[in-house]
């Protein structure tokens, strides 16, 4: 329509300036894909860099204990770098398109008046240049320009959807699992046993594998960008290492990848309601074996088929962020007898006696309010409950005491049990239980090397009979060892393995094997019992917190500061310097059309100033749209980014337990992406706006003075309905942020358990959770979108009050004004109403957006843990501890303020290089005393304590305490209620927490890996030499295993370290421990998931690799810690013994003797 009207004004002319717009149209294309392309590389980024994040934030207990903070957040911050410099490229592009988009209306105007001017009269004459025509004009080209202005951001838009839908489409199009690999028969319930068809039926010789067979084809492109990339990162590592003074690194050699089968020649038949345990050496391919049957593998020939239900258990126990009910019932109907049996099975409810809520209590994510073996329980009761016809259990016994494995075994897995009459395959270490099973099957290299019956086994004499046999061998050197009592004693070790992770459920072993074997009656009663506490004790994990009413000034004064004042200063002046250019064209246009018709007048002179006028104009236009999108935008996103991930790692671990990953990630991805995208442009948007407003309004007011009095109603008029709109608005916003939080949570929750849900068929029932969790958020996204709709349809009312009162004070007063300034004035007006609602909708867009700034700064001002460096350390000896001597006096800690004590008053002395195994039922303090040496707890009371502690409103705590003389240390010591650890006569609560956790080692219960190279698993500060790390990885009996892969010590640990076996993991946590040369060592359950051969070779290694260093060591098979100087009994926090295992043994009334005895380790006669 205007173009229309401007051809029946000034004639063809103003097809001048569109051949012009239409000569730019290449140039914005090419724009238009460095958008894609530079959109594209950046979400890639960003995708690895949340993927990293997210498993770091997974694993942060093992980061504190390693102290690989700072490695990590160098990891992720060389991530955000890229992904940095992809931004800022992104808006020198922007810069860019925004010059030419916003400039173009001055182009089409100046092309078009400029051959008006000259030839746009009858017959080519030069054109009529009055203010009739030029200022209607003027008016026609500012209503053009104002789509074409905005087609900068929606150009961006359109590519955000480009880049966002070929993602999906590539997600959506990406290979799915092949359900028909596995013939599964649920019509037939456990199977057809007249027909005599097993249950489980693997023939064929089948072969699986982790991979497809062959490699997916590489287009030329990819090649080039992968090469390209390749070529990118040895520059920098070459440069690092010059930096650095260390050789220059050789060329990686492309990563390869091992095509070849996990499991190969597999023939297997499991009959109906049989026990077939699985065994086999560490890395064998025993879990693979479950895994290729729940259709998690590729099947590259063979059939498999299985009839009937299955439920599935992994080895790794997966626990949901629900009630510790609501993770047994798994989605099923709640029956109450039904569930009394399998909570009595699975020995679960003195510890549900003990929760707040019982059964109601929630379980936090990852069950860190759970112990070990706890999690395996939950874990054997849930897929108990679902009552299938097939049970796949992976290790479910390596986790839990040797009184708990025997209830387990009599009482629901075992021949005995409640599943007795089920079909179930067992992978075990378990020797003790394989003479009661109805078939063995032996794993060795991925292939069944035997299977059958216990005594046909051992009558082969083959690697079955090889292997019980050193066990035998074991148990009697262990037992001759018992009878012998030395001065320093012999140990004798509770199989206890079930770490106090968090708050752990207390519950005791004696109390648990009475209870839940006196019957249903009995458990009935309990479960009822418990269910009636207090259930506003059984929250764990509180509902996010969300700030109600405006954005504070706090929240723009950090924005501001991350920014920097005088840069965003700087904008504001070059954007009024943009103003006035625009300005000064339309003034000048006017001076043009003011004189007298018979004046004469040169066009080239008019011309070139307009010209010159308008080059001005875009330099600074491009200056200030870089100077907003990069100098402000980019410097601000990087530093409350910075902020925020410093804050993150250094939070204390008690955060993190009552914090939902999804929450924390939520922070890092969809609030940290608005930082980078939408609030620059929004600044932008409020400058640009804003000054084009005061701008029109002097204008008209110069023009038409009495235009002054309508300004202050018109002006509250739009406050008003600012204000009306901000609030429901912001709220929308606000719910809209915290509604993603949920739905990053149970999407990270579902894929950690996937394996679980697609075993037990139950992807239907997650889908519909997610589906609900998103449509709550998109409710809140919507409604918000409608609230905008609504702020428009008012301010474009309220504008055209504007464009009126400018004609009407025009009109009455047309004989004293200049036809040209009011020609300008109306032009302005006609203008100002979408620049009226831009500004508002763009400040209350920019409010909206803060309110991500105001979810980061809520992290910022959260108390972090004690410092990592204190000026103290640097009096303590380079090589300390030099001994490992290690003092409690009289400790007391609890996990988070408000929290009972775990650990009460303890006092013990562990001397120099003395080796001492730590005892206790579950909740007894164990893991708790490895905790607090770590400083993961703090003790009670204490300074520290009370400092790192997040309440309800936080104090921020400076990163660096500086402590010089004795009376400082003084200030922070720890109250007399929570009292010290002393390590080689250093109060370690005066130690920075990086230099005491670097000095300490440790083998944890749960091995973890990061995604990234075995060295960097390994060596993250990079500080080793390669043979070093061989050196140590020989010694863990893991040199043959990693130089067999592509790469060696450069192979690919995939995340999580899911291309390893959790044996395997626990070998190369081992080689960390062998890493450090520390004086002091604690081995928290390390061989809890490897076989007997291998714990057997790793317990040689630590006798002869730790022989000089302090031990102490939570152990899970007695034989691993025969050789202890002392056990340590802890119960129900306190120190119950502590003396020579011999002692201990020859008393029977000890609790130690007792408790080895309910294990089954020490018989009467032995006494």
């Amino acid at each position: 329509m205007a173009t229309w009207m401007l051809y029946e004004l000034i004639g063809w002319s103003i097809f001048v300036g569109i051949a012009t717009v239409i000569l730019m149209l290449p140039i914005h294309a090419k724009l238009a894909g460095y958008f894609q392309f530079f959109r594209t590389a950046r979400m890639k980024e960003m995708d690895s860099r949340l993927r990293l994040l997210n498993e770091v934030l997974g694993g942060m207990k093992i980061v504190k204990l390693y102290n690989w903070e700072e490695p990590f957040k160098e990891r992720i911050a060389a991530i955000r770098r890229k992904e940095i410099e992809l931004l800022k490229r992104f808006g020198i592009m922007f810069s860019f398109v925004g010059l030419f988009f916003n400039s173009t209306p001055l182009i089409i105007t100046l092309a078009s008046l400029a051959v008006y001017a000259t030839h746009g009269g009858p017959g080519a004459t030069p054109g009529n240049m009055n203010p009739q025509t030029i200022f209607v004009s003027i008016t026609l080209f500012g209503l053009m320009s104002k789509p074409i202005s905005v087609m900068s951001n929606t150009l961006s838009q359109l590519t955000s959807i480009t880049v966002a839908t070929t993602r999906i489409q590539k997600f959506l199009l990406a290979e799915e699992i092949d359900e028909t690999m596995i013939v599964r028969d649920l019509e037939v319930s456990g199977g057809d046993d007249e027909s005599g068809r097993p249950v489980i039926e693997i023939k064929d010789s089948a072969v699986f594998a982790w991979c497809p067979e062959h490699p997916p084809i590489e287009t030329e492109r990819q090649k080039n960008e992968r090469e390209k990339e390749e070529a990118k990162e040895q520059k920098v590592a070459e440069a690092k290492a010059r930096k650095e003074n260390k050789p220059v690194p050789e060329k990686k050699p492309a990563e390869e990848i091992d095509y070849s089968p996990t499991l190969t020649n597999i023939n297997l038949s499991v009959a109906k309601g049989s026990l077939t345990a699985i065994v086999g050496r560490v890395a064998q391919g025993k879990s693979s074996l479950l895994s290729a049957l729940i259709g998690e593998m590729y099947k590259r020939q063979g059939v498999v088929r299985i009839r009937g239900r299955v439920a599935y258990a992994a080895q790794q126990a997966w626990i949901i962020n629900m009630t510790l009910r609501d993770n047994i019932t798994f989605g099923l109907d709640f029956d109450q007898e039904k569930y009394d049996r399998i909570i009595a099975a699975s020995g679960l409810l003195p510890d549900i006696e003990m929760l707040p809520a019982g059964d109601l209590t929630e379980i936090g994510e990852r069950g860190i309010n759970l112990s070990g073996g706890q999690k395996q329980r939950v874990s054997l009761a849930r897929a108990a409950y679902q009552n299938a016809d097939v049970y796949l259990l992976d290790d479910p016994l390596s986790a839990v005491d040797a009184h708990v494995d025997q209830h387990l075994w009599e009482n629901l897995i075992g021949p005995t049990g409640l599943l007795k009459d089920k079909t179930r395959l067992l992978v075990t270490h378990g020797i003790h239980h394989l003479e009661h099973v109805d078939q063995i099957v032996v794993i060795k290299d991925g292939q069944i090397t035997e299977n059958g019956h216990y005594d046909d086994l051992m009558d082969t004499k083959g690697a079955f009979y090889q292997l019980i046999d050193e066990y035998s061998i074991n148990a009697r050197k262990n037992r001759k060892m018992k009878k012998t009592v030395k001065g320093k004693g012999d140990e004798i070790e509770v199989e206890e393995g079930e770490e106090e992770d968090g708050n752990s459920l207390k519950g005791e072993a004696e109390k648990s094997e009475a209870d839940t074997q006196k019957g249903d009656g009995k458990v009935v009663k309990k479960v009822d019992l418990v269910a009636k506490k207090d259930e506003k004790a059984a929250e764990l994990i509180a509902a996010e917190k969300m700030v109600m009413g405006r954005v504070s000034w706090d929240i723009y004064r950090t924005y501001l500061r991350a920014a920097s004042y005088r840069t965003s200063l700087f904008c504001v002046f070059i954007y009024l310097l943009v103003q006035a250019c625009q300005i000064g064209t339309n003034l000048w246009l006017q001076h043009w059309t003011s004189g007298r018709p018979d004046e004469p007048r040169s066009p080239g002179m008019f011309l070139s100033v307009y010209a010159a006028i308008t080059i001005v104009y875009m330099i600074l236009m491009f200056c200030f749209t870089f100077a907003a999108m990069v100098w402000v935008g980019v410097r601000a996103t990087v530093r409350l980014h910075d902020r925020l991930l410093d804050s993150i790692l250094y939070l204390p671990m008690s955060f993190f337990d009552t914090t939902p990953l999804g929450r924390i990630v939520n922070r890092f991805s969809t609030d940290i992406f608005t930082a980078d995208n939408f609030i620059p442009w929004s600044v932008m948007s409020v400058l640009m706006f804003g000054i084009s407003v005061m701008g029109t309004i002097i204008v008209i007011a110069a023009t038409t003075p009495v235009f002054l009095a309508i300004v202050p109603p018109l002006a509250a008029g739009f406050v008003l309905i600012q204000m009306y709109y901000i609030r429901p608005s912001r709220s929308l916003k606000r719910i809209d942020s915290t509604s993603r939080s949920p739905v990053y949570q149970h999407f990270t929750e579902s894929l950690v358990g996937v394996s679980t849900i697609r075993a037990m068929r139950l992807e239907d029932r997650f889908i519909l959770q997610n589906e609900e969790k998103a449509t709550i958020s998109a409710n809140a996204f919507f409604t918000y979108q409608m609230v905008v709709r609504w702020l428009q349809i008012r301010l474009e009312t309220l504008g055209a009050c504007i464009v009126l009162g400018a004609g009407l004070f025009a009109v009455l007063d047309r004989r004293s004004l200049d036809p040209g300034m009011v020609g300008l004035a109306l032009a302005y007006a006609l203008t100002v109403t979408s620049d009226i609602t831009m500004v508002i909708r763009s400040y209350c867009d920019l409010q909206n957006q803060l309110v991500s700034v105001e979810r980061i700064d809520e992290y910022l001002a959260k108390n972090s843990e004690p410092p990592a460096h204190l000026l103290a350390d640097s009096v303590l000896p380079e090589n300390w501890p030099q001994a490992g001597h290690i003092e409690f006096r009289n400790y007391s800690t609890r996990y988070r303020q408000g929290l009972d004590m775990v650990v009460k008053g303890i006092s013990f002395e562990v001397k120099p290089a003395e080796k001492v195994g730590i005892v206790g039922r579950t909740g007894a303090g164990k893991s708790s005393l490895t905790l607090a040496l770590f400083r993961i707890i703090e003790a009670a009371n204490s300074h520290w304590a009370l400092s790192s502690h997040n309440g309800a409103d936080p104090d921020t705590m400076p990163t660096t305490v500086r402590i010089v003389e004795d009376a400082d240390l003084e200030k922070i010591a720890v109250d007399e209620d929570g009292g010290s650890i002393w390590i080689d006569g250093v109060d370690i609560s005066t130690v920075g927490l990086s230099r005491l956790r670097k000095n300490l080692a440790i083998i944890p219960q749960d091995p973890t890996l990061f995604a990234g190279t075995v060295r960097q698993n390994l060596d993250p500060f990079d500080e080793l030499e390669d043979a070093e790390l061989w050196e140590a990885l020989e010694r863990a009996h893991l040199k043959e295993h990693i130089s067999s892969l592509a790469g060696g010590l450069s192979f690919k640990v995939s995340q999580n370290g899911d291309n390893f076996s959790v044996g395997q993991r626990s070998l190369i946590c081992l080689a960390r421990a062998l890493l450090r040369k520390t004086k002091v060592l604690i081995l928290d359950e390390a061989t809890a998931a490897v076989d007997v051969e291998t714990d057997e070779l790793i317990q040689k290694t630590i006798r002869k690799e730790f022989k000089d260093r302090t031990i102490l060591t939570i152990a899970h098979r007695i034989k691993t810690v025969m050789d202890s100087d002392k056990i340590l009994v802890l119960e129900k926090g306190q120190v119950e013994e502590f003396e020579a295992p011999g002692l201990l043994v020859q008393n029977k009334e000890s609790l130690f003797c007792k408790l080895a005895r309910q294990a089954g380790e020490i018989k009467e006669e032995e006494l």
